[in-house]
């Protein structure tokens, strides 16, 4: 299973103990002054014109400035008021117990889940997502359309807004019943495509604590080959729910992420403290959540993306400030702008997955639409990032290639960012009773690719 839980009753303890402190107090007193410190004292510099960063130092400065701002900060406890504090001795302890690559899944659909490096050339795990909710009478056949995919290492499913026809509410009935059918439809699509073995990170549907625990089991619910995401919310605050969450997981047995986004325009300011920021995310999930992984999704706060140019050098310098500096494995999530079934969203899914890839990351794609539009994301955006993040680490490219071709697919959307089209659904792009793409769409796909490498755009194949 890998590294045990980190002194999971003495963390626990301290989110009772720690000093009290109000929420605003803690947000203005301690996390903005704190991220602004380190990012001047370790002279932090985002450079627009290399979206891939190519600076080890740079790299290095952001992982020594996230240690130093996350042990000064703490972690905020909305539930109780405390600050969960933690030292440099407990976090080198924690982390130097990481081992570095898990099996991820059971039998013939195991994967290697591991700590890549910059310029590693293991391809990545390839998490796919479309992180958007479906509709119910969908989301079965949704699902065995995304692990149809060839490339697929594990999945975390559409999410369900409906049970048996009523809108799911948070801490209800209906979000039980409906993170069990989300569940059930999983397992049951896994094992009808030859796949019962593969790993779910599941389920997205539930929120509430009492969900999460209630799909819990290894006969029809989520497996303990399987894992769950816990979330750290902005910025770096918990409560008394996601840590029931996080013990949950550790006693119940199954891998656990670290689910963290930190927002570029909000409390950490530009790009240099959202890097350092994500980099701490990473020292919170170890230290507090005992996470085997951290699941990263920086976001634009106007946008609500991360495939910006501002956005893909946090991807790039956080990835490979972790990478350089841990053993711990990294999954990096894209959020683009525009929607299934557009050129600039393919632009934008390979120039995500090559930047994260390059940097050290695994990969976690795609989020389609800003993530905010209802059956709006297939397995195709999936897929190109999967090949484009295959072709980067086969090929043998460097930092420096990356960047010149992460450069040239900028061009192609940038600048079309503020208005960017919402695309297509999953039922106008698929044929959702055979699963599979249709006509129209197989065919943009297959243009897409021979366009993207003629850009220099990598693909395994």
């Amino acid at each position: 299973m890998g590294t045990p839980p980190y002194r999971i009753w003495e963390v626990n303890n301290r989110s009772e103990t720690g000093v009290f402190m109000e929420e605003k107090k803690f947000i203005n007193e301690r996390v903005i002054p704190g991220i602004r410190r380190v990012v001047q004292k370790y002279e932090i510099k985002y450079d627009p014109n290399n979206p891939v960063n190519m600076d080890d130092s740079m790299a290095d400065a952001v992982w020594n400035a996230a240690v130093e701002a996350f042990l000064s900060i703490g972690v905020y406890n909305t539930t109780t008021h405390r600050i969960i504090e933690f030292t440099r001795e407990e976090l080198d302890e924690a982390f130097l117990g990481l081992p570095g690559s898990y099996l991820f899944g059971a039998g013939k659909d195991a994967r290697p889940f591991i700590a890549r490096k910059p310029e590693d050339k293991t391809p990545p795990f390839m998490l796919f997502s479309p992180d958007i909710t479906y509709d119910e009478k969908d989301h079965f056949k949704a699902c065995v359309a995304y692990l149809k995919e060839p490339l697929l290492d594990g999945i975390c499913a559409p999410i369900l807004e409906y049970f048996f026809g009523r809108k799911i509410s948070s801490h209800s009935p209906t979000e039980l019943g409906g993170s069990l059918m989300h569940a059930m439809n999983l397992r049951a699509a896994a094992r009808l495509v030859g796949r019962p073995g593969i790993h779910f990170v599941a389920v997205g549907t539930a929120e509430a604590d009492s969900s999460q625990i209630h799909v819990s089991d290894n006969e029809y619910g989520i497996r303990t080959t399987d894992s769950r995401l816990v979330a750290s919310t902005t910025e770096l605050l918990t409560n008394n729910e996601m840590m029931n969450k996080a013990l949950h997981y550790q006693q119940y047995g199954c891998y656990s992420g670290n689910l963290a986004g930190a927002i570029y325009g909000g409390y950490a300011g530009g790009a240099e403290g959202t890097a350092v920021l994500q980099t701490a995310y990473h020292l919170m999930g170890t230290l507090l959540y005992s996470s085997h992984y951290e699941q990263n999704f920086p976001f634009h706060l106007k946008y609500g993306s991360n495939t910006g140019r501002e956005m893909l050098w946090i991807v790039s310098t956080y990835s490979q400030a972790i990478a350089r500096n841990t053993k711990m494995p990294q999954t990096s999530n894209g959020f683009a702008n525009a929607g299934p079934g557009t050129k600039m969203l393919y632009y934008e899914t390979a120039a995500h997955s090559m930047a994260s890839t390059i940097s050290g990351a695994n990969l976690w794609e795609m989020a389609p639409a800003r993530n905010k539009h209802h059956n709006r994301g297939t397995p195709l955006e999936c897929r190109l990032a999967a090949e484009v993040g295959y072709g980067t680490a086969l090929s043998g490219m460097t930092r420096k290639d990356a960047n010149g071709i992460v450069n040239t697919l900028l061009e192609k959307y940038e600048k079309d960012i503020p208005e960017a089209p919402i695309g297509k659904t999953i039922q106008e792009m698929y044929d959702l009773d055979r699963a599979v793409p249709g006509d129209e769409a197989r065919e943009q796909y297959e243009e897409m690719v021979k366009e993207l490498k003629n850009m220099g755009v990598p693909f395994p194949y």
